[in-house]
C-alpha cells in the first residue's frame, strides 16, 4: 500500500520551516489523538501517520534523505518505516507538555512519555524573635515526612529487586490516567501503580510496595538576616521521598516573627516610641535609646519638642536580605503627663500654669486654637 507524502500528511509545504512543521504536527496530533477519538480506528491510523511523518521531518538528516529519495530512503529498516510503537509516541498529556510545559514549569522526566515520580512537598512553620531575624539564625525543626523504606531500599519489592515489576495494565505504563470532563481531559496519577507505570510483583512486607514509610525527621535550617514575617524558605529535595529511584519533593519553611516589646518593623525601617517627661520636652536635652543590634544611640531633643515628633537615626534600622545595607530607625517621642503628683510638684505646676496663662505665646498651638474658638463663638452671636 502506497504511503502518503509526509508533507501532505502534516498539511505543510515542502519548504516549511521546522517551526511550521512543529505547529502542524501539534494541530494534527491533537485532532486525531486516540484519547479524543476513543474507538475510532481511522483516527488512530491517522494519528500514527502524523507521528511517523513528524519523526522523519523534524530530523534534518532524515528530512534531507526523504526530500531526495522519498519513502525509499527508509525502506530498509530506517527510522520512520515499519510498525509504529504507540507507547513511545507519548500521550495527549505529552503533547500538552510540548506546547505548555515550559510555561507551566512542570517537573516531568524526559523521553518515554512517563512522568518522573516525584515525592510530595511538605510544609513546616517556625517562629523566631525580631533580633533573630535581624542577625539571622539557625533553627532545628522536626517534620513528619516519608523516607525510602530501608527493608527494600526504596524499591517497593521484596528482595530489593527493582526489575521485579510488570507494566501497569491500568495506565499502560504511562503512570497517568485521563478522564473526559466536558471539553477538557483531566489527567491524574494512576491509582493502581501510584504514577510509576509499574506494578510490583512481590511487594515489600514493610512498606507494602509503597517504597516509602512515614518517619519524623530533624533538620537544621539557616535563616538569613533580613527575613520578613511570612518569608518562605525552600529546601530542595528535603520533602517526601518518592521511592523507586524517583525525585524527592521539597520542604517549604514558613517563618513567623514574634512582635518585639520595644521595636516595630516596617521593611528595613524600625520605629521606637520613647516617652518624654514634660520637663524634658519643654527644656530639651539628650536621651539614650536602644538599637536593634544591641548597641545604644544618643538622641538630642530640642527644647519645645511636641508629642509625636520623630527623629531619624540613619543606618540604625533593620538589616536587608542578601545585602550589607541597613535601613533607618525613627524615634517617636510621646510627652507623658505625670500622675500621682507630690505636693511640691503640684505647687510648681500651679505656678507654671499661672505664668503660662500670662504668657500664652509660649504655647502657640493652644493660643491659635483658643483664638479660633473665640472667632467661632463671636460669629454665632
Amino acid at each position: 500500500m502506497a504511503k502518503n507524502d509526509y508533507y501532505a500528511t502534516l498539511g505543510t509545504a515542502r519548504d516549511a520551516s521546522a517551526d511550521d512543521l512543529k505547529k502542524a504536527y501539534r494541530k494534527q496530533a491533537m485532532q486525531f489523538h486516540p484519547d479524543r477519538n476513543p474507538g475510532d480506528k481511522a483516527a488512530e491510523a491517522k494519528f500514527k501517520e502524523v507521528n511517523e511523518a513528524y519523526e522523519v521531518l523534524k530530523d534534518e538528516q532524515k528530512r534531507a534523505a526523504y526530500d531526495r529519495y522519498g519513502h525509499a530512503a527508509f525502506e530498509n529498516g530506517g527510522a520512520g518505516a515499519g510498525g509504529f510503537d504507540f507507547s513511545q509516541a507519548g500521550g495527549l498529556g505529552d503533547i500538552f507538555d510540548q506546547m505548555f510545559g515550559d510555561f507551566m514549569g512542570g517537573r516531568r522526566g524526559g523521553g518515554g512519555g512517563r512522568a518522573t515520580r516525584v515525592g510530595g512537598d511538605i510544609r513546616a512553620n517556625i517562629e523566631i524573635d525580631l533580633t533573630e531575624a535581624f542577625f539571622g539564625t539557625k533553627a532545628t525543626i522536626k517534620v513528619q515526612t516519608r523516607v525510602n523504606c530501608d527493608a527494600c531500599d526504596g524499591t517497593g519489592s521484596e528482595g530489593k529487586d527493582r526489575a521485579a515489576s510488570d507494566t501497569c495494565t491500568t495506565c499502560g505504563g504511562m503512570g497517568k490516567v485521563r478522564a473526559q470532563q466536558g471539553f477538557f481531559l483531566v489527567e491524574r496519577s494512576c491509582p493502581t501503580c501510584g504514577g510509576t507505570g509499574r506494578v510490583i510483583r512481590n511487594p515489600c512486607r514493610v512498606c507494602h510496595g509503597a517504597a516509602t514509610v512515614p518517619r519524623e525527621r530533624s533538620l537544621q535550617i539557616t535563616v538569613p538576616s533580613g527575613v520578613e514575617d511570612g518569608t518562605r524558605i525552600r529546601l530542595t529535595g528535603e520533602g517526601e521521598a518518592a521511592g523507586a529511584g524517583g525525585q524527592a519533593g521539597d520542604l517549604y519553611v514558613h517563618i513567623a516573627i514574634r512582635p518585639h516589646q520595644i521595636f516595630q518593623r516596617d521593611g528595613a525601617t524600625i520605629l521606637c516610641r520613647v516617652p518624654l517627661r514634660i520637663s524634658q520636652a519643654a527644656l530639651g536635652g539628650e536621651i539614650e535609646v536602644p538599637v536593634i543590634d544591641g548597641s545604644r544611640a544618643k538622641v538630642k531633643i530640642p527644647a519645645g519638642t511636641q508629642s509625636g515628633e520623630q527623629f531619624r537615626l540613619r543606618s540604625k534600622g533593620f538589616s536587608v536580605l542578601r545585602s550589607a545595607a541597613r535601613g533607618d530607625m525613627y524615634i517617636q517621642v510621646a510627652v507623658e503627663t505625670p500622675q500621682h503628683l507630690t505636693r511640691r510638684q503640684r505647687e510648681l505646676l500651679e505656678e507654671f500654669e499661672q505664668e503660662a496663662t500670662q504668657h500664652a505665646k509660649g504655647s502657640p498651638e493652644a493660643e491659635g486654637f483658643f483664638a479660633k474658638m473665640k472667632e467661632f463663638f463671636d460669629g454665632k452671636s
